[in-house]
């Protein structure tokens, strides 16, 4: 093989995770708000047979999203007896490694869109963050990128008021690892550091129980912790943990997270209540709108002044951000857990039957794009970097397999 094609097939082959515009490092991506970096091209159009680049069988049950570092792609799963983090290489799939960070049986009662492996991994570059719940301890576990555990803390205790399971993912904020537990007797958010897992500070959430992610954002000039449920949207100081403001809205319950703009943050939830809220999160906070639909389970979208939503019921939705005007609104088909994407140009956005829809982010008129089917699940949010989107679904034989799928044309 001649020296200038050797040179380009090793350039080729390589792993595309030179920086960090090629990784997908938390729950919602780049920012956690669900905004593909601007260099994403995934492709329009997918199945079974279409722009599959591999395919490869996950093994026990979970809903946590794809999370990409450097050369790897990492989920967690349980079984019956363990929990466990897994590694598989970006390039063509093949399992790097499977670690068990918890032995134990699983909870008896969850609710049945739950599992034992919903929070998301979050990593700093160097390493991957996990949580599970325990059987009522919440455990925070450190491991380096070639499966080894380097630290594991407990962060406090968890009971589900409504007996439906654990679901937060932690969150990653400078040298802090952002962690939170939600219910009425003993409820918290917490903050631990990366280095060795000592706690830097916690604070009270003893709330009627709520699933909310934590996330950080810089709104109206500052970083701002944000969370919602129990009847409220809060805003914390995400290195202290101290309350920065809070205002009434949403419901007891809530699912998703918060997504924000410059100035204003957006919240929706849809138990026992449903609503959606906008607001203005600069000095003192201010109410802008509120709405009666609502996105229980999902996360909202927020880009270039206005809000989308695809709700529980399969219903997608175009609000004016300033205003709270609906410009629009389709039924597309339900129901709905997983949370609509913005990659390339494009909104994303999957039912729990593996329809992904795909429709163009127009405040004017609603314009579908695609309609892609994979599996017979679709629970976990997808992945998208760079060319590529990585996918986690299920097939509806009698005996249930999860697959993971990376795609791109």
């Amino acid at each position: 093989m001649k020296p200038a094609i050797l040179l380009f097939f090793l350039i080729a082959t390589l792993p595309r995770s030179a920086s960090a515009t090629q990784d997908w490092l938390q729950w919602r991506g780049p920012n956690g708000n669900g905004i593909a970096d601007p260099s994403a091209k995934p492709p329009l159009t997918w199945g079974e047979e279409e722009n599959v680049r591999w395919k490869v069988p996950v093994p026990g049950r979970g809903l946590s999203s794809p999370t990409v570092v450097g050369g790897l792609v990492l989920l967690t799963s349980s079984t019956d007896t363990t929990r466990l983090t897994l590694a598989y290489d970006r390039a063509n799939g093949q399992k790097r490694w499977e670690t068990v960070v918890h032995e134990g049986p699983l909870r008896q009662k969850i609710h049945r869109k739950n599992s034992a492996a919903t929070p998301t991994v979050a990593s700093d570059g160097t390493h991957a963050f996990t949580v599970f719940d325990l059987n009522g301890e919440v455990f925070l576990s450190a491991l380096d990128l070639e499966g080894r555990i380097a630290w594991q803390r407990k962060t406090g205790t968890y009971s589900c008021d409504y007996g439906f399971g654990y679901a937060p993912s932690p969150t990653v904020h400078g040298d802090l690892v952002i962690v939170s537990s939600e219910y009425a007797a003993g409820g918290y958010i917490a903050a631990f550091r990366r280095s060795d897992g000592e706690e830097a500070w916690r604070t009270e959430r003893k709330v009627k129980t709520s699933y909310s992610s934590p996330i950080v954002a810089n709104v109206g000039g500052k970083e701002q912790l944000l969370l919602s449920g129990a009847d409220l949207v809060s805003s914390y100081d995400p290195s202290t943990g101290k309350p920065f403001w809070q205002i009434a809205g949403s419901s007891k319950a809530t699912c998703g997270t918060m997504v924000w703009s410059e100035d204003t943050v957006f919240a929706s939830g849809g138990f026992p209540n449903k609503e959606t809220l906008a607001v203005r999160a600069v000095d003192e906070p201010a109410l802008l709108w509120r709405h009666a639909d609502s996105s229980y389970e999902q996360s909202l979208l927020y880009h270039d002044g206005h809000v989308y939503a695809f709700n529980d019921g399969g219903i997608a939705i175009c609000w004016e951000a300033e205003t709270g005007i609906e410009k629009w609104k389709v039924r597309l088909g339900g129901p709905v857990s997983a949370s609509p994407t913005l990659a390339g140009g494009r909104i994303y956005a999957m039912n729990e039957r593996g329809i992904t829809y795909v429709f163009a982010p127009d405040p004017e008129k609603f314009t579908s794009l695609a309609e892609n089917t994979l599996g017979a699940e679709g629970f976990a949010t997808p992945s998208f970097v760079g060319e590529t989107v990585y996918l986690r679904t299920a097939d509806a034989s009698a005996e249930r397999q999860e697959w993971l799928y990376c795609l791109g044309e």
